[in-house]
């Protein structure tokens, strides 16, 4: 099966690269798509590539050497990485929906509540908001003892796993990281949930068939994001904490850092009409741009 699940894995982190590469590259190559909307999509894509590539490549390696050891600096490295991406994430997620509840509950304030210092400052904010939890927990895990060989049933060093293995007490680290699952992703979900009850209670309000039709439109794309996001990083918890089985919560795991980031740019790409044109204008470019240099060549 190793040489099966190479080609299987390595196929869809370089889907992933690709798709959400040209997500970034259309938004921002594109005039018409510089609203925050497609703004907060742009630094998800970013953000996206930057989460698969902290555990993919390894595991890409470790299959083709079969050679599944990681140094303990590398281990607690890509630690801190990975938690950074995946609360960065989250954090985007709530503030994507946050602008789509002012786009259609208050669309007179849109303007005004998401400018571009505004929309630049709730992406700044999220970033050190990640960057200080994912320290908190790295710094914490630090403090523990482990043992001279150790074995991670998980194909990448994951918090949970990394402070069950500990040879140490660990009662601080449990409660912390706890305590920061609830702050840092029950609220946002929380928020993203009023955000969405907020949102159908306006599309309801709306008396024509069409106009509902449109503001739904703009949000079925996310919407559909979330879903995903929030179903498999809970299904990685509840997975690992009904289950001692490592085949279950690895699965769970992939779903979670391969197949979620492989499918929102499918997702955006083909629900979104601003986006399937500002790809298709992006293509024609490089086309016509990829024929030009070769008349230039032939040319010379």
């Amino acid at each position: 099966m190793q040489p099966f699940l190479f080609g299987l894995f390595l196929s869809m982190y370089l889907v992933t690269i690709l798709g959400n590469l040209l997500i970034f590259l259309a938004v921002s190559s594109d005039s018409h798509l510089h609203m925050p909307m497609y703004f907060f999509l742009a630094n998800l894509s970013f953000v996206d590539i930057c989460f698969t590539s902290t555990t993919i490549p390894k595991m890409l390696v470790n299959i083709e050497t079969q050679r599944k050891v990681i140094p303990y600096g590398s281990c607690i490295t890509q630690m801190y990485f990975f938690i950074l991406f995946a609360t960065l994430d989250n954090f985007l997620l709530t503030v994507m929906a946050y602008d789509r509840f002012v786009a259609i509950c208050h669309p007179l304030y849109y303007m005004a509540t998401m400018s571009p210092g505004h929309c630049g400052l709730l992406v700044l904010v999220s970033r050190i908001m990640s960057v200080l939890h994912s320290l908190l927990q790295t710094l914490m895990v630090l403090q523990l003892s482990f043992c001279t060989e150790v074995e991670i049933p998980q194909f990448f060093c994951e918090l949970n796993q990394m402070i069950q293995l500990a040879c140490s007490d660990t009662f601080l680290n449990n409660m912390v990281m706890y305590s920061a699952a609830v702050l840092l992703a029950g609220v946002p979900l929380a928020g993203v949930l009023y955000s969405y009850s907020k949102i159908v209670s306006s599309i309801c309000g709306i008396s024509s068939s069409q106009g509902k039709h449109k503001a739904f439109s703009t949000c079925v794309s996310h919407l559909s994001v979330v879903s995903l996001f929030y179903c498999t990083s809970l299904g990685v918890y509840l997975s690992s904490a009904a289950t001692q089985s490592s085949h279950s919560s690895a699965v769970a795991s992939v779903m979670y850092t391969m197949v979620t980031p492989m499918l929102n740019p499918f997702i955006y790409s083909l629900r979104d009409k601003d986006i399937k044109e500002a790809l298709n204008v992006f293509f024609r470019a490089a086309v016509k741009g990829s024929f030009f240099n070769k008349y230039l060549c032939l040319q010379a």
